[in-house]
């Protein structure tokens, strides 16, 4: 079990009632069915949940044939799902390391990257950021230290994803039944870091080379074990990414704002025009540049919407349910006086 992952913070979940269910860890989410393993191989397993509350890498009880209790995770990746709703979207969990993968080409982006991290660092997870196609440029070291000024939670690599030897330099990060997540762009070599940690044969494509986008050649989301003896979680291209209860994350990558924010002469300054403002004296002293901090706004603003608009969404749910449930009953009282 501990070689899937398993641990005291899973352990401490069980009760009593639990003692003829057997716990397993999911590897694949289909729309009817799961696909899970134990040490004695994988099976598909009924939900007995929505397909989407289920995360890839989550530990479920089961009693052979369907999932019968969710265990809570120890790191949860999610976003805002895409389009125009407000629900929030599961990626993964119970990952130890999240490897933001992008390109040392056009795909290459600060505020992309600050956005990855704040998600990364709200999943309760260490991140890691994969420079790849490090061999088509000749001065990769100046990526790695645009990637390490982002936030000092960040540790950097560049590397070519198509030379094994280079690729398994992330074999600290998905060994000992450490979990490994790649994230990132399409094209950006997800699958063919995969194919050299796994040891599979995933199909992957050529990138286009006007703006460096790739297709799809992931398009689900599957736990596998690696050649190093972990797990590695790859991922489908993200194309919008929406922050939600994220706040916690965008303070870790942002700290040195945050703690500057704590000097202004307001609480609730809202660093443009008020006397007295920290950031703004560090701005117009050159100390910080604008562009960071009007990205960290951004994202605090994003975020409290996203929040604010899910915390509702699901208070009118709450209530919706509680009125159905109130006609129900109705409905069985007016049916018990007929008879």
């Amino acid at each position: 079990m501990s070689d899937l992952g398993w641990s005291e913070d899973f352990a401490r979940q069980l009760t009593d009632s639990d003692a003829d269910l057997t716990p397993a860890r999911i590897a694949e989410i289909h729309r009817d069915r799961l696909v899970a393993i134990t040490p004695e191989g994988s099976f598909n397993l009924h939900p007995r949940e929505a397909s989407g509350a289920y995360a890839v890498g989550d530990w479920v009880l089961t009693d052979g044939t369907s999932a019968v209790r969710r265990l809570e995770p120890r790191s949860d990746l999610s976003r805002r799902a895409a389009g125009p709703g407000v629900a929030a979207q599961r990626i993964a969990a119970n990952i130890d390391t999240i490897g933001i993968v992008t390109s040392c080409n056009e795909d290459f982006s600060v505020p992309r990257l600050e956005r990855y991290l704040a998600l990364v660092s709200s999943a309760g997870c260490l991140p890691l950021v994969i420079l790849t196609k490090a061999d088509k440029v000749d001065n990769p070291r100046d990526y790695l230290r645009r990637a390490e000024q982002l936030s000092p939670l960040v540790t950097a690599l560049a590397l070519n994803a198509k030379d094994t030897e280079d690729a398994g330099r992330l074999t600290p990060w998905c060994s000992g039944a450490q979990t490994l997540a790649l994230i990132g762009s399409s094209g950006v070599g997800k699958t063919t870091l995969r194919n050299a940690l796994t040891g599979e044969a995933a199909e992957t494509r050529e990138i286009r080379e006007d703006d460096a986008r790739g297709r799809h050649t992931t398009t689900f989301r599957a736990l596998r074990p690696t050649l190093a003896g972990g797990w590695l979680i790859d991922t489908p291209g993200m194309r919008e990414l929406q922050l939600t209860d994220a706040a916690e994350g965008i303070g870790a990558v942002f700290d040195d704002l945050e703690e500057l924010a704590t000097n202004c002469r307001f609480s609730n300054c809202g660093h443009a025009s008020e006397p007295g403002c920290a950031i703004k004296a560090a701005v117009d002293s050159g100390a910080i540049e604008p562009e960071r901090v009007a990205r960290w706004q951004k994202l605090l603003r994003e975020d409290q919407h996203n929040s604010e608009t899910l915390a509702q969404s699901r208070d009118r749910q709450k209530r919706f349910t509680k009125r159905v449930k109130g006609a129900m009953q109705k409905a069985q009282i007016k049916r018990d006086v007929e008879r």
